[in-house]
């Protein structure tokens, strides 16, 4: 069983950044890892997906070019760095993990473990 606990959100100005963490226990080895957020009244949608070896990601077109992916394997922690945060980037944000092994996908429905999720509030 995996266990993820998200936390570094906050409310922050236009054009601030921030840094998400998420503290992964259980067996991670192996494990693709992702972000995705939900706005109010919206369907949760894929931010960033991270390969075990942090070698391969991706990027929502969304957020690509201002939003970084990043993990520590040793720290079973994987990260997501928000630069030039727009309004529209408001929303609680999950963190994913899956089964060893799996490709890397945007879907949610590949992921197995879900975390409780952490606010992000951009204003203007």
């Amino acid at each position: 069983q995996v266990q993820l606990v998200e936390s570094g959100g906050g409310r922050v100005q236009v054009g601030d950044s921030l840094t998400l963490s998420c503290a992964a226990s259980g067996r991670t080895f192996g494990s693709a890892m992702a972000w995705f957020r939900q706005a109010p009244g919206e369907e949760r949608s894929f931010v960033a997906f991270i390969d075990w070896t942090g070698a391969g990601e991706g990027y929502a077109d969304s957020v690509r070019g201002r939003f970084t992916i990043s993990r520590n394997n040793t720290k079973n922690t994987v990260y997501l760095r928000m630069d030039n945060l727009k309004p529209e980037d408001t929303a609680v944000y999950y963190c994913a993990a899956a089964t060893p092994m799996k490709v890397l996908s945007p879907k949610l429905s590949e992921y197995d473990y879900w975390g409780q999720g952490t606010q992000v509030t951009v204003s203007s």
